[in-house]
C-alpha cells in the first residue's frame, strides 16, 4: 500500500518564485531516492480559524502564505529508506529550505481511504 508524508509550512510570500524553485529540485531528488510524487500546493483560501487553523498550526505571520504539501511513495519501507537517502544526500543540503524550518509540521500517514 502507498504510504503519504505531509507538510504544512508557513513560507514568506515574496519567497514564492524562490520556494518553486526549491521544490521542484527537492521533487527531483525525493524522486531519485523512490518517490512516486510530490504536490506542492501554495495557500489560496486559508480561513485564519478561531482554536486551530493551517496559519495557527504554523504561526503565520501576515507576510507568509502557508504551503501544504505531499509525497507519495510506494510503501513504507521505500519511504523509510528515502528519507534516509535524502538526508545524506549533498544536493539536499545544497537546496536550503527558503523559510523557517523550525515552523514546518510534517508526519508520514498510512492511507485508510483512497477512491
Amino acid at each position: 500500500m502507498e504510504y503519504v508524508d505531509g507538510f504544512v509550512a508557513a513560507v514568506p510570500t515574496n519567497n514564492k518564485d524562490e520556494y518553486i524553485r526549491h521544490a521542484t529540485e527537492a521533487a527531483r531528488l525525493f524522486k531519485e531516492h523512490g518517490a512516486i510524487r510530490l504536490v506542492e500546493c501554495w495557500g489560496d483560501d486559508i480561513p485564519p480559524g478561531e482554536q486551530t487553523s493551517f496559519p495557527k498550526a504554523v504561526q503565520c505571520r501576515e507576510d507568509e502564505t502557508v504551503v501544504f504539501s505531499w509525497v507519495t511513495w510506494p510503501s513504507r519501507q521505500v519511504r523509510d529508506a528515502g528519507m534516509k537517502a535524502l538526508q545524506e544526500d549533498s544536493r539536499m543540503q545544497d537546496n536550503p529550505m527558503p523559510f523557517d524550518g523550525r515552523r514546518l509540521i510534517y508526519g508520514g500517514f498510512e492511507i485508510i481511504v483512497d477512491q
